[in-house]
């Protein structure tokens, strides 16, 4: 599927957020292990969120209902495998290591497994950190990368681990650490990459009844057990943060509704830059508001919090007056793709300067180079930025558009509804 872009002026656009595909995911992982039947209202009905419903399916826990409601059968703790399974996360990471942290509950070996993509991108230090609580660990292939092999049961205790690799890792530890004997006490070598992360797995802990204790660089959780509830999922910041580009480039209002102005989600600072780049923001009880006249000036931003909105900004900067430096981006090189590389591949291809640093990006505006096609590989992110650039400015082609269903199905509808496509 291919998808042309031309170039829009003042935009008047208002779209629902789909729901938060960061949040669903630790909803289902966390229900899976209540004590009884939950329900999650409103999750997101996503390509990676089918793979982790998929996942825990395999496991041995039973997921029903569709896209406004899904009831959950936790199995309080204990994985009810009777037999080896293996999981496959195709390109999902949230899948894969949520499942693998599962998998320390299982009495028969787990393998987890993943699309060729998936195979690149690194599991050793949480695999370590299994191994040292206690789970046997191994991998079939690479050592540190999958498939990688889990068969607990973990007691759980003390450990430690890098932080600055993936949040992924230490949240995949604490949502299984309250199912373990010994429960948890993780200290972290390193400050974490996008803790705002963190910040959403111990919130849905504690949504359903178990409290993380952090002490500097430690995270404490004590054995207990998930409680079942009623769950609803807010909107989804990350997906939100492409309609506010668009406002953003091509000048106009951008109303986005479901979106929480206090939540946990650090994507929503994508708006703070936006704000430092000329355009006007402000919030009210069912949803959030950009106005922009089109004018944007370059600025210079950290967004270690908020790596799923890099590329969309990085995609405004190629239309601001002057160069736009964005530090904290080395962890986008373990993405779907390598994200660093396609901001340099597309932008470049756009007319724009980009100089690449180890954990900075800079863009400098330039002329247009004529038509552009962008071959998203299948990373979701890169094919809606690039809808950034089309809709800013024109000739823009984007091959494989269907990718977006890993995270935002509706994307493109969303888009023509509103008379932009």
């Amino acid at each position: 599927m291919e998808v042309s872009l031309a170039r829009r002026r003042g935009v008047d656009l208002t779209v629902a957020a789909p729901p938060s595909k960061s949040l669903t995911h630790r909803a289902l992982v966390v229900v899976a292990l209540a004590d009884g039947k939950s329900e999650i209202v409103r999750p997101l009905d996503a390509g990676d969120i089918a793979r982790t419903r998929t996942g825990l399916e395999t496991l041995g826990i039973r997921v029903v209902g569709d896209a406004d409601v899904l009831t959950v059968q936790g199995c309080a703790g204990r994985l009810p495998l009777d037999a080896p399974a293996v999981v496959d996360a195709g390109d999902s990471g949230t899948s894969l290591r949520f499942l693998t942290g599962l998998a320390t509950l299982a009495d028969f070996p787990v393998t987890l497994t993943g699309s060729a993509r998936m195979q690149e991108r690194p599991i050793g230090p949480l695999g370590d950190a299994v191994a040292a609580l206690g789970g046997e660990v191994g991998y079939a292939g690479r050592p540190g990368f999958p498939p990688i092999i889990v068969r607990g049961p973990v007691r759980g205790g003390s450990v430690s681990m890098p932080g600055d690799v993936s949040s992924q890792f230490i949240s995949a530890l604490l949502i299984a650490a309250p199912c373990w004997a010994d429960g948890l006490a993780l200290t972290l070598t390193t400050p974490p990459v996008s803790a705002s992360y963190l910040d959403l797995t111990t919130g849905v802990m504690a949504a359903f009844g178990v409290e993380v204790r952090q002490e500097e660089r430690t995270f404490l959780v004590e054995p207990g057990r998930y409680h079942p509830t009623h769950y609803e999922v807010e909107g989804d910041w990350s997906s939100a943060s492409t309609f506010f580009a668009i406002g953003a480039v091509c000048g106009g209002r951008v109303r986005v509704d479901h979106l929480d102005p206090t939540s946990a989600q650090g994507d929503r600072r994508f708006l703070d830059a936006l704000a430092a780049m000329g355009c006007r923001v402000r919030a009210d009880s069912t949803g959030v508001v950009l106005e922009s006249d089109g004018v944007l000036d370059g600025t210079e931003v950290e967004m270690a919090a908020s790596p799923d909105t890099v590329q969309n900004l990085a995609a405004v900067a190629a239309f601001a007056r002057g160069p736009t430096t964005i530090t904290g981006t080395a962890h986008l090189r373990y993405k779907e793709s390598d994200r660093v590389a396609a901001i340099a591949r597309v932008l470049r291809g756009f007319g724009a300067g980009v100089e690449v640093g180890e954990d900075q990006i800079t863009i400098s505006p330039g002329p247009r180079r004529g038509h552009l096609v962008v071959d998203p590989v299948r990373d979701h992110r890169t094919a809606m930025s690039a809808a950034v650039l089309g809709l800013g400015s024109g000739e823009v082609t984007v091959q494989e558009a269907e990718c977006v269903a890993k995270s935002f199905p509706g994307f493109w509808e969303a888009l023509q509804e509103a008379g932009l496509l």
